[in-house]
């Protein structure tokens, strides 16, 4: 959602872009809790951008053979030794994924202004 309220900033509320930024930092804690309250307010835009997202930085990962022994920790992991497969293919498809989620619900969000009339 961080990448959302980046692309396209005047559809987003100035408290949208303060959760934006923390979903985003969350986000790179593989936390996805922070899109909660844009799922909330709008579920039919954010659900289908999220899937969307995370299934092309799925697809991709499991595509180049990327492998996580950690089961969380986000991009912490990565200062573990052997602990991803992978790693600059499996960075690539987090990111793919992450723009795709971000720019797919920019475009099929309506601006503020045209949700409170």
């Amino acid at each position: 959602m961080g990448v959302a309220t980046w692309a396209a900033r005047a559809k987003f509320t100035a408290s949208e872009h303060e959760a934006g930024n923390a979903s985003f930092i969350l986000g790179l804690c593989f936390i996805s809790e922070g899109a909660i309250p844009f799922a909330a307010r709008d579920p039919m835009r954010v659900i289908p951008s999220t899937m969307v997202g995370g299934a092309i930085a799925g697809g991709l990962s499991m595509y180049f053979g990327c492998t996580l022994m950690a089961p969380h920790g986000g991009l912490f992991v990565l200062a573990i030794p052997h602990a991803v497969e992978h790693v600059m293919q499996y960075l690539l498809s987090i990111a793919l994924g992450t723009i795709v989620c971000g720019l797919m619900y920019a475009l099929l969000k309506p601006s503020a202004v045209a949700q409170t009339v």
